[in-house]
């Protein structure tokens, strides 16, 4: 058995206790580790962070596992081979170059930085050092997108002429309804609305669409985007109203190579009439199919309504009547569990990993674009993101 001490840093916050610790590491420790090349590599995890209290609540709901509120401590322990970041984006960058001096490998949650220019900076000191890095990129193994891939591959889509992602849901706002808020209870951090903070749809959402756009439909060579703030003020986790200074809401499309044009509409003030909270459909010259966060349903050129416009009758057609759900019944992993078991082999067995820190940069860049995009109001081109060799050259 393999040991690896992984090193997890602000994992206090739901997406790090929940999808990160519980239901990846966790779980594969829970499942007796990971079987991989003959061997079984069992994750170590050890908690960081500043609160105290947060990391011996969350210690013990995973079991007791064990934590520390020094990084440095925790950095100097050669039995921690791996340095894990969910930090607020604007702490990411000092986490992670701390680590990569360290000698650690890294694997950190996106954006990697706010900007492109940290972000490619992580990437050169981390080939530079040696070590191995990875960014979680979780939509992809979802499974509805992974039977999206496979009617990628298998042709079902003929030609693919265009993507349609809509994504998001109604985030409220909080406060006391007399003085203007919805007294509701916050499903979002109140970080995500302060631009100051790291905060903003665009920058959270477009690294998203980077790596879905590449990796399924071709590279993306052009972005414009139209970003909104539809909601100018919330309340706090402690009630207190604050301006939301950072866009909620953006309206994107993007030109792929090979011609596929590709629309993502990502708002957090949305209410949802669709199948899932994130929807993607591909239509092609032979069938179409809409993809959520679980199912995937097609609809074949034999199979397509005669639709006629005729707004003076009731609609005769049934248009959700015509698809039918593609590869139901399947085994569903976890996203993120998925991603850990790929990115711990490939520390341990030197086995491929292509999502690495330039695939975060990638996103940080379009993401960049984006918002060059909205304030210059006109399409905006997406250079290439150069491969570095050992020496931090271009190779």
């Amino acid at each position: 058995m393999k040991h690896v001490g992984i090193i997890m840093n602000g994992v206090t916050g739901r997406m790090g206790t929940n999808q990160h610790l519980l239901r990846s590491l966790k779980a594969i420790r829970d499942q007796g580790g990971l079987s991989a090349g003959g061997e079984v590599i069992m994750p170590e995890p050890l908690l960081v962070g500043r609160n105290q209290a947060k990391l011996e609540e969350l210690s013990a709901r995973a079991g007791g596992i064990a934590w520390t509120t020094s990084l440095d401590e925790a950095l100097s322990d050669p039995k921690n081979e791996v340095y894990f970041d969910a930090q607020l984006t604007d702490l990411r960058f000092g986490g992670v170059e701390h680590a990569i001096r360290a000698g650690k490998h890294v694997y950190c949650e996106k954006p990697t930085a706010t900007t492109l220019g940290p972000a490619y900076e992580l990437y050169r000191m981390a080939v530079a050092a040696g070590v191995k890095h990875g960014v979680v990129q979780d939509k992809l193994w979802l499974p509805g997108i992974v039977k999206l891939k496979r009617l990628i591959d298998t042709g079902f889509f003929g030609e693919i002429l265009a993507v349609r992602g809509e994504f998001g849901y109604w985030v409220f706002t909080g406060g006391d309804p007399a003085e203007g808020g919805d007294g509701a209870v916050l499903q979002r951090p109140s970080w995500n609305y302060r631009k100051e903070d790291g905060g903003g749809i665009i920058v959270d959402m477009l690294c998203h669409w980077r790596y879905v756009l590449d990796n399924l439909f071709g590279p993306v060579k052009a972005v414009s985007c139209l970003g909104a703030t539809h909601i100018p003020k919330r309340w706090d986790e402690n009630g207190k109203p604050y301006p939301s200074t950072a866009d909620d809401a953006a309206y994107a499309t993007f030109e792929l190579e090979g011609g596929v044009v590709a629309q993502f509409n990502s708002s957090w003030a949305v209410r949802v009439r669709r199948d899932d909270l994130l929807t993607i459909q591909v239509d092609g010259t032979k069938g179409s199919a809409v993809a959520g966060l679980r199912e995937c349903r097609i609809q074949s050129a034999a199979n397509t309504p005669r639709a006629v416009w005729n707004p003076d009758v009731p609609n005769p057609l049934d248009f959700c009547a015509g698809w039918e759900e593609f590869a139901p019944g399947e085994p569903i992993e976890n996203a993120f569990k998925a991603q850990w078991e790929l990115f711990l082999k490939h520390v341990v067995l030197d086995t491929p990993f292509q999502w690495d820190l330039r695939e975060g940069a990638k996103g940080v860049q379009l993401a960049e674009l984006g918002i060059q995009s909205w304030a210059e109001r006109r399409w905006i081109e997406v250079p290439n993101l150069p491969i570095l060799n050992l020496q931090g050259d271009t190779a």
